[in-house]
C-alpha cells in the first residue's frame, strides 16, 4: 500500500480589528504588577526626586544628589526598612520615614565623619547637605574663596587645578588643536631698501 500525503487546506488568515497586535488590551495586567503586586509603583517621590520602583532602596536612594552608598545603608538601617525591598513596594509611611532620616541625619545619631558638610563655615555645625542646597553651598564657597582671594580662589578664578596638579602634559584646553612642544616663529621679513 501506498502512503499519500494528504494536504490541510491553509488556515485563513485573520481579519485585522482595527487595533494592532502588540497592544494589549485593558484587562492584560503589567509584568511588575504581576510579578510585585496591584500596588506596585513604578516611580516613588522621596526628597524631590524621582525614583525607580523597580530597584532595591539601596541603590535606588543613591540617585539623590548628595546620598553616597554608605549614607543610604545608614538611613536604611535607620529608617528600619529593608535595604534590599523593591522601591516600588513602600507603603507611605517608609517613604515619610526615610525622607525624616536623609533631612534630619543628627538626629538619629549618624556619625559625623558620614556627613558630607562638617564644620560649616557659617554655623560651625555637622550637616548634611542634599540635592540643589549642596550645589548652592559649592558656588557660595567657590564664590567666598575667589573674593578673599585664596590660593584655592585664584586657581578657580583662572580655571586652573586647584588640588596640586602638575599643568605641563594635563589640563590643556585646546585638545588636538595645537601640538605639544616648540613651535618655530615664521621669518619676518625686511623692509625693502630703495
Amino acid at each position: 500500500m501506498e502512503d499519500k500525503q494528504v494536504k490541510k487546506p491553509i488556515a485563513a488568515k485573520p481579519v485585522p480589528t482595527g487595533k494592532p497586535s502588540f497592544i494589549k488590551s485593558p484587562q492584560s495586567s503589567n509584568a511588575y504588577s504581576d510579578k510585585y503586586g496591584a500596588d506596585f509603583r513604578h516611580i516613588v517621590r522621596v526628597v524631590n526626586t524621582d525614583l525607580k520602583g523597580e530597584k532595591k532602596v539601596l541603590m535606588a536612594l543613591q540617585k539623590i544628589k548628595g546620598v553616597s552608598y554608605m549614607f543610604s545603608n545608614f538611613v536604611c538601617f535607620s529608617a528600619k526598612v529593608n535595604p534590599n525591598t523593591i522601591t516600588g513596594k513602600l507603603s507611605t509611611d517608609e517613604i515619610l520615614k526615610l525622607e525624616d532620616v536623609i533631612r534630619n541625619p543628627a538626629k538619629f545619631n549618624c556619625p559625623s565623619w558620614m556627613m558630607n558638610r562638617r564644620k560649616d563655615y557659617e554655623t560651625g555645625q555637622d550637616m548634611h547637605i542634599i540635592t540643589t542646597d549642596l550645589n548652592l553651598t559649592t558656588d557660595d564657597d567657590i564664590k567666598r574663596m575667589k573674593k578673599i582671594r585664596s590660593y584655592k580662589g585664584v586657581r578657580h578664578m583662572l580655571g586652573q587645578p586647584v588640588r596640586g596638579q602638575r599643568t605641563k602634559s594635563n589640563f590643556r584646553k585646546n585638545k588636538g588643536k595645537v601640538s605639544l612642544g616648540v613651535r618655530k616663529a615664521k621669518p619676518t621679513s625686511a623692509p625693502a631698501k630703495k
